[in-house]
């Protein structure tokens, strides 16, 4: 009859062969007999390693020790499985041995630190993509080092020293102002008419910007020119004189916030330099620096830099492939039916069932401006208004907004962007005030869908500002009522109540709310609005040929 094979701590016939085996008494219970057997093979095990280690040399010894261990995961836990041994990082290792207080205390100190090592060394080894920059200091003034463009002082004409004084005014501004508004805050009630710290900051700055100069100097202009042929775009242009110095500080601030933003996530490790982010894209004549990100394939998002064309909006890898198609596209306006159109300015109705490729290439581009866009393919329920600015060349995208087919909270705008080369020149009002005409005819109350947009918001709280302000001086009557002028302007009474009340147009008395008339704003939109003159700015009503869509 064969033998049974041996193993450590058995005998061949399954009983615990150990010294002090015959000490333990048996007892009925098999649960019993069966710890007793286990604990007696840890027992001869453990005197054979003990006897092995003693025999052993020190440094077959040590090597034994550390064999024990088990693989040790960067969290200090041991691993389930051989797919959770940390094989990721160049510094991990397998082999260290852990002590049980280290276990505990859940600390692992011979692979964290390591970990953080090769981190900083990896950050170290990166440079500041701006000619001539040793990557120290940071536009904030909080951090030793950049790594990117929006951290770096020199490509804002700054050194690292100036960085930090200008942080500790920052902070030394801040702590005032919250002081100040604790302490007003303790009496605030709601609807309070500014305070006399508020009154006098409002004087400060409309002083400040009534000594700005008027212009750039002969000189000035010769230094900026210079700046601008020496270093091109690998530098800021200078921006002194050009505004006030409250508003250029205001600018400054700014960019300092936005790069510790920056910061963070890459600290966080949500950010990566040279990540796949579109930095620029070639649209028609422009050239387009990119605010957002935006989920292009990322056989093209790796490229740093898109071609799109400015008719189809269809984006390409390279210039000669997009020479090539422009040579090619048949494309000179937007797909759909014109519904509005007066000068050079048009509007195009396309229909994101109809048109579903355009329109899905027309939210790729606009989520690289846009911060809160989620909506990139499912187009299918919307209807989108494209505005164009034509020429002799084509019909030139200058903005858009979206809205649902069938809204059930009214929603007249779900959407709304106006390229950058085309903002601050009155075409954002033009596609806020062409989504309330719609409203209109529809014979609707319209509102937009939220959240806004930053820049979305500011346009928006103007256009309401101007309208109600028109409203007041066009009214001749005594008692105005804010469900008139919802039903007038297709405003929304909330809309409407908020604009009230940040004009301070707005009055609790005697159990009802009172709408106050104040001529000064009145008087001041209206010298506005006759100094800018007849622009073409505006939408013609009269210039609409459009009929609301059936249910679809």
């Amino acid at each position: 009859m064969p033998r049974r094979k041996r193993t450590a701590g058995s005998s061949s016939d399954g009983t615990a062969d150990s010294d002090d085996s015959g000490d333990h008494e048996k007892t009925d219970s098999s649960h019993s007999e069966a710890n007793q057997r286990n604990n007696t093979r840890l027992t001869r095990a453990s005197l054979r390693l003990s006897q092995s280690s003693q025999d052993a040399p020190p440094d077959v010894k040590q090597a034994a020790e550390r064999d024990e261990s088990p693989p040790r995961t960067p969290t200090g836990n041991a691993p389930s499985s051989e797919s959770d041994i940390d094989i990721s990082s160049p510094n991990a290792s397998h082999d260290e041995s852990v002590t049980k207080d280290q276990k505990d205390s859940g600390s692992d100190p011979s692979h964290r630190p390591k970990r953080r090592r090769f981190h900083e060394s990896y950050n170290f080894n990166m440079k500041c993509p701006t000619p001539g920059c040793n990557s120290l200091g940071h536009l904030t003034g909080k951090h030793e080092r950049h790594f990117s463009i929006s951290g770096c002082p020199l490509y804002h004409n700054l050194s690292a020293d100036e960085c930090k004084v200008k942080a500790i005014e920052r902070e030394k501004q801040e702590e005032e102002r919250s002081q100040g508004q604790n302490e007003e805050n303790r009496h605030a009630t709601r609807h309070q008419a500014p305070t006399p710290r508020q009154v006098r900051y409002k004087e400060k700055v409309m002083e400040m910007r009534k000594r700005r100069d008027s212009g750039l100097t002969k000189d000035q202009k010769e230094k900026y020119m210079e700046h601008r042929q020496t270093h091109g775009t690998t530098r800021e242009p200078l921006l002194e004189n050009i505004t006030s110095d409250y508003d250029l500080e205001l600018f400054r601030k700014a960019q300092a916030r936005a790069s510790e933003d920056l910061e963070k996530l890459r600290l966080q490790g949500q950010i990566t330099e040279g990540s796949n982010m579109i930095k620029t894209i070639l649209f028609g004549r422009y050239e387009l620096d990119t605010w957002y990100h935006s989920p292009y394939p990322e056989e093209y998002a790796r490229l740093g830099r898109l071609y799109v064309c400015e008719f189809c909006l269809k984006y390409m890898k390279s210039q000669t492939i997009l020479r090539r198609h422009m040579a090619k596209c048949v494309w000179k306006h937007p797909p759909g039916d014109e519904v509005y159109r007066k000068g050079a300015i048009s509007v195009f109705e396309v229909d994101g069932k109809k048109n579903k490729i355009y329109c899905q290439n027309l939210c790729l581009l606009a989520k690289l401006f846009l911060d809160h866009k989620t909506l990139y393919y499912d187009v299918e329920p919307f209807l989108f208004y494209v505005m164009t600015e034509a020429d002799n060349t084509g019909c030139h995208l200058v903005g858009y907004f979206s809205k649902e087919k069938n809204s059930f909270l009214n929603y007249n705008v779900s959407c709304i962007l106006t390229m950058p080369q085309y903002m601050r020149q009155g075409y954002g009002k033009m596609l806020i005030d062409f989504s309330y005409l719609l409203s209109k005819v529809e014979e609707k109350v319209g509102s937009p869908e939220r959240p806004l947009s930053d820049l979305g918001l500011i346009s928006y709280r103007s256009y309401w500002k101007e309208v109600l302000l028109r409203y007041m001086y066009n009214f001749k009557g005594k008692e105005i009522s804010i469900k008139e002028i919802s039903q007038e302007t297709a405003v929304n009474p909330v809309d409407i109540v908020s604009t009230l009340q940040s004009l301070q147009m707005l009055k609790y008395w005697k159990g009802k709310h009172l709408v106050l008339k104040r001529q000064d704003l009145i008087d001041e939109w209206k010298a506005k609005e006759t100094k800018r003159g007849n622009n073409n700015k505006t939408i013609d009503p009269s210039s609409l040929k459009w009929t609301p869509p059936k249910g679809t």
